[in-house]
């Protein structure tokens, strides 16, 4: 961090939030929407204007993000937009089965960007998020006690200068945030030429979610669920950039082609070529700046955990910065350090997983098709290996490490376990940990502690972190280091 004497500008005093997160996308949203609900002050800055765009690349809303939605008590509203999936067929062979995720989202919902983003915006500005649209990050200088901005209002409007104690970079895989810091962006595109379309269609597909390809070509279907169809449509031989013209007729080649019929492909609501690429930071902190989201990491589309990943990457993030502002943890800096150690192996773990979907989808060589068929026989033949699969694109199936020692269930997600007044993840809607204990059982709650009781007659004791992770638990019902374990996560025991 720079300490110079030139970092301190004076802010807008309109602008002297806790944390500025600067892009308003699903990340930067859910994030905002997090802290405002814990009493933290935060703006967000976005270089849009106020608006959100019906043009969007995700669609998928896997079961571990639809419980993170749960917990803000949001699920039930996006589901009632959407288009629930509960088996997907990969290239012909075989169909996964995704009632069998523990989860009471035991499905992917097909769901456009655009709605998640109603949905959250509309939560934020409930919780007095404060919004600056039509403004981008110039750059960015942090010392001892918090970060500089220097915005400017777009179409060479008045510049301003925002004064925050955390800033987080949402703002997408072109990050100001992240250019202004100098932390690298390695990688490569893995993918391009990819046509995307919304459609409707004359035949609907056998299984609604569709994953199918050539060796020259492959496709993607799923239904929205309101008529229309999302199309993903990749050819060998006809790679173009991403400025190059589109039309139906290009994607109904493709589908022929992969597909073996064009399913009668017609009145597109918007039609888009892009590439993907497969980046990741080395770093998401520098001192009082993280980064989020695709700031921090891009993959393939294959597996649809782009949008998911970044949801995860701010419920991870949001109640631990709420924890060291409010001074409610006894070390902050290991706490706020936990975000990085945490959340940048599961994003390397996505670049693989998506990267091998994606490379299967484009096999084209004796070799490369071999090993698809491997891998398809392995997923229906043997059923662990498909469970681990679905956890892992689903989200229901990630962890964090633990240290040595720890209760089993320690770095867990925790499912909706029942309690005797509702369950888990209704308590989770206060935005505090919440400590399970038996019936009868003594333990006082502290500040900052939800107390439950199990439903069952079980007697163990839970205590679960306010983004649905295991922090520490006991098989007995009054243990020794419970209250140890309250200083270290809450700062009160």
């Amino acid at each position: 961090m720079n300490d110079s004497s030139d970092s301190i500008h004076t802010a807008d005093p309109a602008l002297t939030p806790d944390v500025l997160v600067v892009g308003s996308g699903p990340t930067g949203l859910l994030l905002a929407g997090d802290l405002a609900a814990a009493g933290v002050p935060v703006t967000v800055v976005e270089r849009r204007p106020r608006g959100i765009s019906n043009m969007t690349r995700a669609f998928g809303v896997h079961a571990r993000t639809l419980e993170m939605l749960d917990a803000r008590g949001l699920a039930d509203e996006l589901i009632k937009g959407g288009s629930a999936i509960d088996h997907m067929d990969m290239f012909g062979h075989v169909t996964l089965d995704l009632t069998r995720l523990r989860s009471r989202f035991p499905f992917l919902l097909v769901s456009p960007q655009y709605e998640m983003e109603r949905l959250l915006e509309r939560r934020a500005v409930a919780e007095g998020v404060q919004f600056l649209y039509g403004t981008e990050l110039l750059s960015l200088r942090q010392d001892y006690d918090g970060v500089t901005a220097d915005l400017r209002e777009a179409d060479g409007g008045r510049p301003l200068t925002a004064r925050s104690r955390y800033l987080v970079g949402t703002d997408g895989a072109r990050s100001g945030v992240r250019e202004s810091l100098g932390v690298p962006f390695p990688g490569a595109a893995v993918i391009r030429s990819i046509v995307l379309a919304d459609v409707r269609l004359d035949t609907e597909p056998d299984v609604m979610l569709t994953v199918n390809g050539s060796g020259d070509s492959f496709a993607v279907i799923a239904p929205f669920g309101d008529g229309y169809f999302r199309v993903m449509g990749w050819n060998r031989n006809h790679q173009a950039p991403d400025t190059a013209p589109v039309d139906l007729d290009e994607l109904r080649g493709i589908a022929r082609e992969a597909l073996g019929a064009d399913l009668g492909l017609h009145d597109p609501r918007w039609i888009s070529r892009f590439h993907s690429d497969e980046r990741q930071a080395p770093s998401y902190r520098v001192g009082r700046v993280f980064l989020a989201g695709d700031a921090a990491h891009v993959h393939s589309p294959a597996g649809g955990q782009g949008m998911n990943t970044g949801l995860q990457d701010a419920a991870n993030l949001s109640w631990k910065l709420a924890a060291a502002l409010r001074g409610r943890v006894a070390d902050p800096e290991a706490l706020l350090d936990s975000y990085e150690t945490e959340r940048h192996p599961v994003g390397a773990s996505v670049l693989r997983s998506s990267g091998a979907l994606v490379r299967l989808a484009m096999a084209h060589t004796p070799l490369q098709r071999a090993v698809r068929s491997l891998a398809t026989r392995s997923l229906k033949a043997v059923r662990p290996i498909a469970d681990k699969a679905l956890g892992m694109i689903s989200g229901v199936g990630i962890s964090y490490r633990a240290e040595r020692g720890s209760h089993p269930l320690t770095g867990r997600r925790a499912p909706d376990l029942g309690l005797a007044d509702g369950r888990l993840y209704e308590a989770l809607r206060r935005g505090e940990f919440v400590l399970v204990t038996p019936r009868g059982a003594r333990s006082a709650a502290p500040e900052g502690v939800v107390r439950a009781h199990w439903r069952s007659g079980r007697g163990s004791t839970l205590l679960v972190r306010p983004d649905g992770y295991v922090a520490w638990a006991s098989d007995n019902p009054d243990p020794a280091g419970l209250h140890a374990a309250l200083d270290r996560w809450t700062g009160h025991a």
